[in-house]
This record gives C-alpha cells, structure tokens and sequence, in this order.
C-alpha cells in the first residue's frame, strides 16, 4: 500500500486569462511536515486552497489516497485548515469554538466533551475551557484555532500562514511549538509561508515557489546547501550570487579568477555562481584566490558581516573576524563551497509582427529595427519593403517573426515612452556586481534584463531597446 497521502499532479490554475499556478506536481507522504515556500503572488496559497477545496483546478488531478478529489467540495474533504487571522467566533468561549464542528456532526455530549478536553491537552490549553475568545493573547488564539481543526481529526491539517499575525518573539516560539504538536499528533501538516526561517526551522519537505510555479523541492539541508538556480539561491538565506563561466571542467571562472570546483560541468558553460557568506574565508592579501578591499563591516552579534570590493563585484561575508574600512584582503573559497548552477535566460525571445511603418511589435511596444536581416543581403526600398539580391521587392507589412533580444540589451526608464513596452518589474536578483530583473508586460510576456541600478519590485517601468541589438528571423511555414 502506498505511503503517500496526497499527490499533486499537472494542476493548473487560471484567474481571468492569467495563470497563477503551473505545471505544479508533488507527492505529500503521511505524516510529513511541508512547507510552500515564496514570495507574495507566487501561488502557494491558492495552491493550498486547491488542496482544501475552496478552489478547483483547471487542469490536473489532486488525489488523496490514491482516489481523486479534484472537484469534491472542502466539507467532504478530511481536510482541516488554520488561516492566519484563525477566525475564530467571538461571541462563543474556547470550549464553543473548539466544539463548533463536532456539534454541527451531532456527536453525543460526552464525546465532544471528551474530544475537546484531549485536544486543549495537545495544545496546552486545558482549562481554558470557558475562557472568552477576546482574552487570550495572539499565541493562545493560534493554538485555540489549531484545536478546532485537529479536533475533527483530519487526514491532512492546512496551514495559511498562521503565524503572520505575531510578534517576533512569539512567532519563533510557536514555530517550535508546530514542529512539536507534529511530532505529537502524527498528521500531515502543509504549511504555507514567506518566511524562510519559519521553512527551514519546521519542514520535513520545503516546496519553492516563483512566480507559480516550483524552483526546488527538497528537505531544508538540500534547498540551502544545494540550491537548484539563483532565485531560490537568493531567496533562501543570504548568497553571493556571480555570473561566471567554466574554465575547465571542474573549474569555474568568476571575479575575475579561476576557483576548483566539484561540479563537472563542460567547459565554456555559462553558469550562476552561488557562495555563501559564511563560506568565504578572509585572508593575507597575497594568500587569497581574489583580493578585495574593505568597504563596510557590521557587528551583528554572532559575526562581523564584511562586505569587500573585488574589481566590480561585491562580496559579502560573514566572519568572527572584524576588519577595518579600506583595508585589503585576500578571499578564498573551498571548492565544496562554490555552487554551480545553469545561467539564467540570456536571451529574450518572443513571437513578433512587421508594422507597416517598418517596426518589429512584441511584447506590447514597437521597435524600430534592422529588416535587412530578414532577407541576407537585400536593402530597403520603403518603411517595410526590401529588394533582395536578385532584384525581388518585398512587402513586410504583417509578416510573422521571432524576435530575440539579449538581456544586457534592454534597459529601464520610469518616462513612458512611444513604440515602447511597459510593465512591473516582478522579481530581482543582485549578482555581485549589477540587479538582474524581470519585467512583466501588460500582455504578461516577460523581459530579463541587467541593470547597475536599484529598482523596486513591483515599479511600472518603460523598456528601452537599440535597434541594433534586436535580431529578427522569419518563422517557417
């Protein structure tokens, strides 16, 4: 018999034309403690709601112990969920709140009053029974909106961020509280956050999330150690992040330097480089792979956070070792310690159309661009006709194309400009030495680009393109 409770397969989920979760698959085993991780917008919440059957997928399948659940309403699910503001009944006492599902079951009295006094005993709230809802604290209303869910016993309990309506200090202290009643209980707990502390502090199985789509799927050790590209890199806890190239199998060029590495990877592969700060070892100068000089340091407690000038990059590092502003150090890393990972897009390419006034559109703006290019040594006879080679005129008005557009092509202006797309930015990423983003046009196609500037996420910016970056072939058939 399989050991797993729930599996996740091919959902999609649309809202008015656009997708807010992808090609998303997961297998949950009993017991586990997993944990959607990611930013604000990336899914994991609808996601969970799919799961509890507040929503139904557009395409895909859940199954639940093997039988498919998919468009099943949530109150025939045995499935529990604990949202972050607990809604819980003001008007009733703890016992009432706790007891709510079990009277609307028409259970005998003495079995909800027995249920209900074991699971304030799990939540170590017991005799709190005729406590009125507006007393408790933040933590004790968590732990109340816990019981009421478990006290159904579910074969899964769904958690929305939980713990978003709480201090620092007790925030901590319930994730240690979760993790523990987990272990007590033994249910399958799917709990979704933002919180990378809160991710790697209680999950058996941390699922990341961008944009709807999931990055990484592994244990905590695995998503931090051996992150699969720069964003959950980025995203979970702090990285050097360098765009670098293989010198040589097994050794990796960046910063300017040639580092060992443990990742056989062809030569001349563009690659992200991913360290971590408490991996880079501080130096003599002439000891060091890389040199750098000393552009801040701040004591935070446990270590002295150091960040250094190499060439054009910034290195960040964390050390018990304190060292003066402008002085030079030398930096080495162990090969163990450098992560190598698949470069980001390099290219930006997207389906197009010749205007009649000679322009590439895609992407939601017009470009003014090179059309010779279309047809190999032919020159231009009017806004969007060519005479090739062999003397052959040709209208260009409407003709389908490919456009690609290099990512260090396209830059950003907050001025609105004609012909020009515009869009969000959606996501960032500092990579040592310049921001690398992602814009989102209105008709949600995505551009990548680098810039040296720091934008926000979410601003509304103008794309900008050379005509001489933007490379145009003519689709086939």
């Amino acid at each position: 018999m399989s050991n797993n409770i729930i599996e996740l397969k091919d959902i999609k989920k649309v809202f008015d034309d656009t997708v807010v979760v992808d090609n998303f698959n997961l297998t949950v085993k009993k017991g586990e403690f997993v944990t959607f991780l990611g930013p604000s917008g990336c899914g994991k919440t609808t996601t969970l709601r799919m799961i509890a059957g507040f929503e139904f997928p557009t395409e895909g399948e859940i199954l639940l112990n093997g039988e498919d659940i998919s468009h099943i309403p949530p109150n025939l699910r045995p499935i529990n969920t604990v949202f972050q503001r607990y809604a819980l009944f003001p008007h009733l006492n703890v016992y009432e709140n706790v007891a709510f599902g079990l009277n609307l079951k028409r259970l005998p009295k003495s079995v909800i009053s027995e249920k209900v006094k074991h699971v304030l005993e799990v939540v170590d709230l017991e005799g709190f029974e005729k406590r009125q809802i507006s007393t408790l604290s933040g933590g004790q209303q968590q732990r109340i909106a816990i019981a009421r869910a478990i006290v159904n016993e579910p074969d899964i309990l769904l958690l929305d961020e939980p713990l978003g309506a709480l201090d620092l200090k007790m925030r901590k202290e319930m994730q240690l509280e979760l993790k523990s009643m987990h272990e007590r209980l033994g249910i399958t707990f799917i709990y979704v956050t933002h919180d990378q502390e809160e991710a790697l502090t209680m999950s058996d199985k941390v699922v990341v999330m961008s944009d709807g789509m999931i990055q990484q799927i592994g244990t905590p050790e695995e998503i931090y150690n051996e992150p699969k590209n720069a964003f959950v890199a980025d995203f979970i806890g702090e990285s050097n992040i360098f765009e670098g190239r293989m010198a040589a199998s097994m050794t990796v060029e960046f910063c300017k330097a040639q580092f060992p590495c443990v990742d056989n990877v062809p030569k001349d592969t563009r690659v992200d480089v991913v360290v971590r700060p408490e991996d880079v070892v501080i130096t003599r100068p002439e000891d060091g792979q890389i040199r750098g000089v000393v552009d801040s340091a701040v004591f935070k407690g446990m270590y002295y956070e150091i960040t250094a000038i190499s060439g054009e990059n910034e290195v960040v590092i964390q050390t018990t070792k304190s060292a003066q502003l402008g002085q030079e150090i030398g930096m080495r890393i162990a090969p163990d310690d450098i992560h190598v990972m698949p470069a980001g897009v390099l290219m930006n390419v997207f389906d197009g159309v010749i205007t009649k006034d000679g322009r590439a559109a895609f992407a939601g703006g017009e470009y003014a661009c090179d059309l010779t290019q279309l047809y190999e040594g032919s020159q231009l006879s009017g806004e969007s006709t060519l005479v090739t080679p062999d003397g052959q005129e040709v209208d260009l008005a409407g003709m389908e194309v490919t456009v690609e557009v290099p990512v260090k092509a396209v830059s950003m202006s907050d001025e609105a400009k004609e012909y020009r797309a515009q869009g969000n930015i959606i996501s960032f990423i500092y990579k040592g030495s310049h921001y690398n983003y992602t814009v989102r046009t209105a008709g949600e196609e995505d551009f990548v680009l680098d810039e040296d500037d720091l934008w926000n996420e979410g601003d509304y910016v103008s794309l900008m393109i050379p005509a001489e970056e933007i490379r145009l072939k003519r689709k086939q058939g």
